[in-house]
């Protein structure tokens, strides 16, 4: 004899039709875990909480302004396939301690990205059109988080 069980949900984690949620996470928004550092995209908005190791995990913000001493900023360049995208107005270092961990571009409800290994240069071409509107390029750095620039 099979035996039913009772589940409980969590209103937190199911879809938005079920929990009647207000609040929804945002297409292509990243968050981090605080415990373990795993790191999580949207692309389908949903309920606002997501939970990793048993805690709420963080939204990240993208930093659109060089902060101290490293450069960050994704710097972009049209080219005659695209763009050039460099991490830094000075490259970025790519140590197995410290390095741009990935590059995209969001253009024309689509993103492209390309993940980077230390020892790699922290420059890639993505080909997008040439009329391509409300570009936005992102870059994260395995020590100093999310970096953005449109």
């Amino acid at each position: 004899m099979i035996a039913k069980t009772e589940e409980a949900v969590d209103t937190k984690t199911t879809t938005d039709a079920a929990c009647n949620c207000k609040e929804k996470t945002g297409l292509y928004e990243i968050y981090k875990c605080s415990i373990c550092g795993n790191i999580v995209e949207v692309i389908h908005s949903g309920a606002k909480s997501l939970v990793c190791c048993k805690k709420p995990m963080e939204l990240m913000t993208a930093k659109t302004e060089e902060q101290g001493r490293e450069k960050h900023l994704p710097v972009v360049e049209k080219t005659e396939h695209g763009i050039s995208i460099k991490v830094g107005s000075v490259e970025h270092p790519m140590e197995a301690k410290h390095y741009i961990e990935w590059i995209s571009v969001i253009v024309d409800g689509k993103e492209l990205r390309k993940f980077l290994n230390p020892g790699d240069k922290p420059v890639v071409e993505f080909g997008i059109p040439k009329d391509a509107t409300g570009v936005v390029v992102r870059e994260y750095c395995n020590i100093h988080g999310l970096w953005a620039t449109k």
